[in-house]
Protein backbone atom coordinates (compact mmCIF):
# COMPACT_ATOMS: atom_id res chain seq x y z
CA UNK A 1 0.00 0.00 0.00
CA UNK A 2 1.29 3.27 -0.95
CA UNK A 3 1.82 6.10 1.27
CA UNK A 4 -0.62 8.99 1.05
CA UNK A 5 1.03 11.91 -0.22
CA UNK A 6 0.62 14.10 2.87
CA UNK A 7 2.13 12.07 4.93
CA UNK A 8 5.44 11.40 2.47
CA UNK A 9 5.58 15.33 2.60
CA UNK A 10 5.30 15.41 6.21
CA UNK A 11 8.44 12.77 6.98
CA UNK A 12 10.66 14.60 4.80
CA UNK A 13 10.05 17.78 6.14
CA UNK A 14 11.73 16.83 9.52
CA UNK A 15 15.48 17.43 8.23
CA UNK A 16 16.92 20.96 6.52
CA UNK A 17 17.56 20.68 2.76
CA UNK A 18 20.97 18.77 1.51
CA UNK A 19 22.76 17.92 -1.82
CA UNK A 20 21.93 14.12 -1.51
CA UNK A 21 19.60 12.31 -3.57
CA UNK A 22 16.72 13.04 -6.35
CA UNK A 23 13.67 11.26 -6.20
CA UNK A 24 10.98 11.33 -9.08
CA UNK A 25 7.68 12.12 -7.25
CA UNK A 26 5.66 12.83 -10.88
CA UNK A 27 6.11 11.51 -14.49
CA UNK A 28 8.00 8.94 -15.98
CA UNK A 29 5.23 6.96 -16.69
CA UNK A 30 2.94 6.50 -19.98
CA UNK A 31 -0.94 7.10 -18.62
CA UNK A 32 -2.10 10.85 -19.37
CA UNK A 33 -4.12 11.50 -15.71
CA UNK A 34 -6.24 10.09 -13.35
CA UNK A 35 -3.50 7.60 -12.25
CA UNK A 36 -0.71 7.65 -8.97
CA UNK A 37 1.54 10.75 -10.59
CA UNK A 38 4.60 8.33 -10.85
CA UNK A 39 2.85 6.18 -13.33
CA UNK A 40 1.73 9.63 -16.10
CA UNK A 41 3.56 11.24 -18.62
CA UNK A 42 4.31 15.01 -17.94
CA UNK A 43 5.08 17.11 -21.39
CA UNK A 44 7.57 19.85 -20.56
CA UNK A 45 6.55 20.51 -16.81
CA UNK A 46 7.85 23.92 -16.04
CA UNK A 47 6.35 25.40 -13.35
CA UNK A 48 5.34 23.67 -9.65
CA UNK A 49 3.27 24.93 -6.72
CA UNK A 50 1.38 23.78 -4.06
CA UNK A 51 -2.35 24.65 -2.68
CA UNK A 52 -3.11 25.33 0.62
CA UNK A 53 -4.63 21.93 0.98
CA UNK A 54 -1.24 20.73 0.15
CA UNK A 55 -2.05 19.23 -3.49
CA UNK A 56 1.05 19.91 -6.07
CA UNK A 57 -0.21 21.77 -8.87
CA UNK A 58 1.94 21.66 -12.19
CA UNK A 59 2.01 23.39 -15.29
CA UNK A 60 3.15 22.12 -18.40
CA UNK A 61 5.06 24.28 -21.38
CA UNK A 62 4.04 24.42 -24.73
CA UNK A 63 4.69 20.21 -25.26
CA UNK A 64 1.61 19.80 -22.39
CA UNK A 65 -0.36 23.20 -22.69
CA UNK A 66 -2.11 22.01 -19.41
CA UNK A 67 -2.84 22.03 -15.38
CA UNK A 68 -2.75 19.30 -13.28
CA UNK A 69 -3.19 18.82 -9.63
CA UNK A 70 -1.40 15.95 -7.33
CA UNK A 71 -4.13 15.23 -4.43
CA UNK A 72 -2.96 13.60 -1.54
CA UNK A 73 -3.04 9.99 -2.60
CA UNK A 74 -0.98 10.81 -4.96
CA UNK A 75 -3.42 10.41 -7.88
CA UNK A 76 -2.65 12.91 -10.87
CA UNK A 77 -5.64 14.51 -12.50
CA UNK A 78 -6.20 17.67 -15.27
CA UNK A 79 -7.10 20.80 -14.08
CA UNK A 80 -6.86 22.86 -16.68
CA UNK A 81 -6.37 22.95 -20.53
CA UNK A 82 -7.53 20.65 -23.26
CA UNK A 83 -3.99 20.04 -24.60
CA UNK A 84 -4.15 21.94 -27.69
CA UNK A 85 -2.25 25.31 -28.03
CA UNK A 86 -4.47 28.01 -28.73
CA UNK A 87 -6.47 30.82 -26.32
CA UNK A 88 -10.01 29.67 -25.62
CA UNK A 89 -12.19 28.58 -22.55
CA UNK A 90 -12.67 32.65 -21.12
CA UNK A 91 -15.77 31.99 -18.76
CA UNK A 92 -16.41 28.47 -18.65
CA UNK A 93 -14.39 25.58 -16.85
CA UNK A 94 -10.43 25.54 -16.52
CA UNK A 95 -10.67 21.61 -18.33
CA UNK A 96 -12.23 22.78 -21.23
CA UNK A 97 -10.03 25.75 -22.10
CA UNK A 98 -6.83 26.04 -24.28
CA UNK A 99 -3.71 27.78 -23.31
CA UNK A 100 -0.79 28.58 -24.78
CA UNK A 101 2.59 27.48 -22.83
CA UNK A 102 2.05 27.89 -18.99
CA UNK A 103 6.15 28.90 -17.80
CA UNK A 104 4.67 28.89 -14.30
CA UNK A 105 1.93 29.78 -11.74
CA UNK A 106 1.08 31.14 -7.93
CA UNK A 107 -1.39 29.98 -5.69
CA UNK A 108 -3.23 32.51 -3.18
CA UNK A 109 -4.30 31.43 -0.20
CA UNK A 110 -7.73 31.10 -1.03
CA UNK A 111 -6.85 27.96 -3.83
CA UNK A 112 -7.55 30.87 -6.78
CA UNK A 113 -4.33 30.10 -9.22
CA UNK A 114 -2.68 32.45 -11.59
CA UNK A 115 -0.91 31.09 -14.57
CA UNK A 116 1.66 32.75 -16.72
CA UNK A 117 -0.08 31.82 -20.06
CA UNK A 118 2.89 33.21 -21.78
CA UNK A 119 2.15 32.68 -25.27
CA UNK A 120 -1.04 34.37 -25.24
CA UNK A 121 0.66 37.26 -23.05
CA UNK A 122 -1.91 37.23 -20.41
CA UNK A 123 -2.14 35.72 -16.87
CA UNK A 124 -4.81 33.29 -16.33
CA UNK A 125 -7.16 33.22 -13.29
CA UNK A 126 -8.91 29.79 -12.04
CA UNK A 127 -11.14 29.93 -9.51
CA UNK A 128 -11.18 27.61 -6.67
CA UNK A 129 -14.11 27.10 -5.78
CA UNK A 130 -15.92 27.31 -9.60
CA UNK A 131 -13.07 25.60 -11.65
CA UNK A 132 -14.16 28.66 -13.81
CA UNK A 133 -11.19 30.07 -15.87
CA UNK A 134 -11.13 33.91 -16.62
CA UNK A 135 -8.21 36.59 -17.76
CA UNK A 136 -6.83 38.81 -15.20
CA UNK A 137 -3.97 40.40 -16.85
CA UNK A 138 -3.67 41.10 -20.32
CA UNK A 139 -5.22 42.27 -23.80
CA UNK A 140 -3.30 39.07 -25.47
CA UNK A 141 -1.40 41.99 -27.75
CA UNK A 142 2.70 42.00 -27.24
CA UNK A 143 3.43 45.29 -26.05
CA UNK A 144 3.61 47.70 -23.31
CA UNK A 145 0.88 49.61 -22.51
CA UNK A 146 -1.53 49.84 -19.31
CA UNK A 147 0.64 51.24 -16.05
CA UNK A 148 -1.27 52.61 -13.82
CA UNK A 149 -4.59 51.52 -15.24
CA UNK A 150 -6.86 47.81 -14.97
CA UNK A 151 -4.46 45.39 -15.84
CA UNK A 152 -6.64 43.32 -18.23
CA UNK A 153 -6.68 46.12 -20.42
CA UNK A 154 -2.67 46.41 -20.67
CA UNK A 155 -0.40 45.29 -23.03
CA UNK A 156 2.21 42.48 -21.86
CA UNK A 157 5.74 41.82 -23.26
CA UNK A 158 6.20 37.53 -22.86
CA UNK A 159 4.42 37.03 -19.16
CA UNK A 160 7.37 34.35 -18.56
CA UNK A 161 6.43 33.93 -14.20
CA UNK A 162 4.05 35.23 -11.78
CA UNK A 163 4.31 35.25 -8.05
CA UNK A 164 2.33 36.72 -5.12
CA UNK A 165 3.95 38.26 -2.57
CA UNK A 166 3.72 36.53 1.10
CA UNK A 167 0.56 38.66 2.27
CA UNK A 168 -1.18 37.52 -1.26
CA UNK A 169 -1.89 41.47 -2.00
CA UNK A 170 -0.14 42.09 -5.12
CA UNK A 171 0.46 39.50 -8.04
CA UNK A 172 4.39 40.19 -9.67
CA UNK A 173 4.86 39.82 -13.11
CA UNK A 174 8.27 39.29 -14.78
CA UNK A 175 7.43 40.88 -18.11
CA UNK A 176 10.74 39.56 -19.91
CA UNK A 177 9.91 41.32 -23.46
CA UNK A 178 9.56 44.66 -21.90
CA UNK A 179 12.37 43.91 -19.32
CA UNK A 180 10.64 44.86 -16.03
CA UNK A 181 9.33 43.34 -13.06
CA UNK A 182 4.83 44.87 -13.61
CA UNK A 183 2.99 44.15 -10.00
CA UNK A 184 -0.76 44.14 -9.98
CA UNK A 185 -3.04 44.93 -6.78
CA UNK A 186 -5.67 42.25 -6.54
CA UNK A 187 -7.99 44.11 -4.67
CA UNK A 188 -7.98 46.76 -7.33
CA UNK A 189 -6.63 44.79 -10.50
CA UNK A 190 -4.29 48.17 -11.06
CA UNK A 191 -0.89 47.41 -12.72
CA UNK A 192 2.43 49.63 -11.91
CA UNK A 193 6.01 49.00 -13.14
CA UNK A 194 8.23 48.08 -10.00
CA UNK A 195 11.84 47.57 -11.38
CA UNK A 196 13.10 47.89 -14.80
CA UNK A 197 12.76 50.87 -17.66
CA UNK A 198 12.48 48.77 -21.01
CA UNK A 199 16.28 49.15 -21.93
CA UNK A 200 18.67 46.18 -21.81
CA UNK A 201 21.45 46.94 -19.83
CA UNK A 202 23.00 46.10 -16.09
CA UNK A 203 21.68 47.98 -13.36
CA UNK A 204 24.00 49.86 -11.34
CA UNK A 205 23.88 49.00 -7.36
CA UNK A 206 21.71 51.64 -5.50
CA UNK A 207 19.83 52.83 -8.41
CA UNK A 208 15.91 53.26 -8.47
CA UNK A 209 14.48 49.96 -9.89
CA UNK A 210 11.94 51.37 -11.74
CA UNK A 211 14.52 53.53 -14.09
CA UNK A 212 17.38 51.02 -14.05
CA UNK A 213 18.09 48.90 -16.86
CA UNK A 214 17.29 44.73 -16.77
CA UNK A 215 18.86 42.25 -19.18
CA UNK A 216 16.18 40.18 -19.41
CA UNK A 217 13.99 39.52 -16.20
CA UNK A 218 13.26 36.02 -15.91
CA UNK A 219 11.35 35.30 -12.38
CA UNK A 220 10.73 37.14 -9.53
CA UNK A 221 10.31 36.19 -5.68
CA UNK A 222 8.92 38.45 -3.07
CA UNK A 223 10.49 38.72 0.62
CA UNK A 224 8.64 39.28 3.90
CA UNK A 225 10.09 42.73 3.87
CA UNK A 226 8.44 43.91 0.77
CA UNK A 227 12.05 43.39 -1.15
CA UNK A 228 12.12 41.06 -4.02
CA UNK A 229 14.64 39.29 -5.83
CA UNK A 230 14.82 39.10 -9.62
CA UNK A 231 16.59 36.08 -11.65
CA UNK A 232 18.15 37.05 -14.99
CA UNK A 233 18.72 34.40 -17.22
CA UNK A 234 20.84 36.11 -19.62
CA UNK A 235 22.06 38.47 -17.01
CA UNK A 236 23.11 35.00 -15.89
CA UNK A 237 23.00 37.01 -12.51
CA UNK A 238 20.47 37.68 -8.92
CA UNK A 239 19.48 41.24 -8.30
CA UNK A 240 17.56 41.92 -5.52
CA UNK A 241 15.55 45.38 -4.73
CA UNK A 242 15.03 46.31 -1.08
CA UNK A 243 12.07 47.43 0.53
CA UNK A 244 13.24 51.07 -0.69
CA UNK A 245 12.89 50.75 -3.94
CA UNK A 246 17.13 50.15 -4.55
CA UNK A 247 18.57 47.75 -6.49
CA UNK A 248 21.78 46.11 -6.03
CA UNK A 249 23.24 42.97 -7.75
CA UNK A 250 23.43 40.53 -5.13
CA UNK A 251 24.67 37.06 -7.38
CA UNK A 252 26.98 36.50 -10.52
CA UNK A 253 29.40 39.04 -12.50
CA UNK A 254 27.05 38.73 -15.61
CA UNK A 255 29.44 36.14 -17.12
CA UNK A 256 28.53 32.82 -17.60
CA UNK A 257 29.57 30.00 -15.95
CA UNK A 258 30.00 27.47 -12.28
CA UNK A 259 32.19 28.98 -9.94
CA UNK A 260 31.96 30.27 -7.17
CA UNK A 261 30.43 27.61 -4.19
CA UNK A 262 31.50 28.34 -0.60
CA UNK A 263 32.61 31.95 -1.44
CA UNK A 264 31.37 35.66 -1.87
CA UNK A 265 28.55 35.27 -4.58
CA UNK A 266 29.02 38.72 -5.95
CA UNK A 267 31.91 37.04 -7.63
CA UNK A 268 30.56 33.42 -8.70
CA UNK A 269 28.98 32.73 -11.89
CA UNK A 270 25.63 31.46 -13.19
CA UNK A 271 24.99 29.71 -16.56
CA UNK A 272 21.15 30.32 -17.68
CA UNK A 273 19.43 30.98 -14.32
CA UNK A 274 15.53 29.97 -14.97
CA UNK A 275 13.62 30.57 -11.42
CA UNK A 276 13.89 31.09 -7.98
CA UNK A 277 12.36 30.66 -4.51
CA UNK A 278 12.38 31.88 -0.85
CA UNK A 279 13.12 28.82 1.67
CA UNK A 280 11.59 28.72 4.75
CA UNK A 281 14.74 31.05 6.40
CA UNK A 282 14.77 33.79 3.86
CA UNK A 283 17.62 32.24 1.92
CA UNK A 284 17.07 32.10 -1.71
CA UNK A 285 17.55 28.97 -3.80
CA UNK A 286 18.26 29.20 -7.69
CA UNK A 287 17.57 26.98 -10.65
CA UNK A 288 20.56 27.61 -12.09
CA UNK A 289 19.47 25.75 -15.41
CA UNK A 290 22.40 25.28 -17.99
CA UNK A 291 24.69 24.37 -14.92
CA UNK A 292 22.16 21.40 -13.98
CA UNK A 293 22.52 22.79 -10.51
CA UNK A 294 19.92 24.07 -7.85
CA UNK A 295 21.99 26.92 -5.30
CA UNK A 296 21.34 28.50 -2.06
CA UNK A 297 22.61 32.33 -1.67
CA UNK A 298 22.46 33.14 2.13
CA UNK A 299 21.42 36.92 2.19
CA UNK A 300 23.16 36.53 5.72
CA UNK A 301 26.51 35.97 4.45
CA UNK A 302 26.49 36.65 1.30
CA UNK A 303 28.07 33.10 0.19
CA UNK A 304 26.45 30.76 -2.87
CA UNK A 305 26.17 27.13 -2.54
CA UNK A 306 25.42 23.75 -4.31
CA UNK A 307 21.99 22.22 -3.17
CA UNK A 308 20.71 19.77 -5.37
CA UNK A 309 22.60 18.65 -9.02
CA UNK A 310 26.45 17.66 -9.85
CA UNK A 311 26.78 20.08 -12.41
CA UNK A 312 26.42 17.64 -15.52
CA UNK A 313 23.19 16.43 -17.22
CA UNK A 314 22.50 13.00 -15.63
CA UNK A 315 20.55 13.55 -12.73
CA UNK A 316 19.24 17.26 -13.07
CA UNK A 317 18.93 17.74 -17.01
CA UNK A 318 17.14 21.26 -16.98
CA UNK A 319 15.53 22.86 -13.90
CA UNK A 320 13.03 24.95 -14.72
CA UNK A 321 11.06 25.63 -11.70
CA UNK A 322 11.79 24.77 -7.70
CA UNK A 323 9.29 25.79 -4.95
CA UNK A 324 9.64 24.54 -1.14
CA UNK A 325 7.13 23.18 0.68
CA UNK A 326 7.16 22.07 4.25
CA UNK A 327 10.90 22.71 3.91
CA UNK A 328 10.80 20.42 0.90
CA UNK A 329 12.28 21.19 -2.00
CA UNK A 330 10.34 20.38 -5.37
CA UNK A 331 12.03 20.95 -8.95
CA UNK A 332 10.91 20.39 -12.31
CA UNK A 333 12.95 19.42 -14.86
CA UNK A 334 11.40 19.91 -18.20
CA UNK A 335 14.27 17.52 -20.11
CA UNK A 336 13.58 14.45 -18.10
CA UNK A 337 10.13 15.52 -17.95
CA UNK A 338 9.52 14.99 -14.03
CA UNK A 339 8.57 16.45 -10.87
CA UNK A 340 12.06 15.65 -8.36
CA UNK A 341 11.99 16.40 -4.73
CA UNK A 342 15.61 16.82 -2.64
CA UNK A 343 15.52 13.65 -0.39
CA UNK A 344 17.70 14.93 2.85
Amino acid sequence: MKAPLALILAIFSLAPLRAEQLLSVAGGGAKTADAPATECALREPFGVEFAPGGEMVIAEMERGNRVLRVDARGMLTLLAGTGVKGFAGDGGPARDAQISGVHNLAIAPTGDIYLADTWNNRVRRIDAKSGIITTFAGTGKKGFTGDGGPAAQADFGMIIQVALDPAAQHLYVADIANRRIRRIALATGIVETVAGNGASGVPADGADAKTAPLVDPRAVAVAPDGGFYIIERSGHALRHVDPAGKIRTVVGTGKAGATGDGADARLATLNGPKHLCLDHDGTVLIADAENHLIRRYDRKTGVITRVAGDGTPGPLRRPHGITVHDRVLYITDSYHDRILRLVP
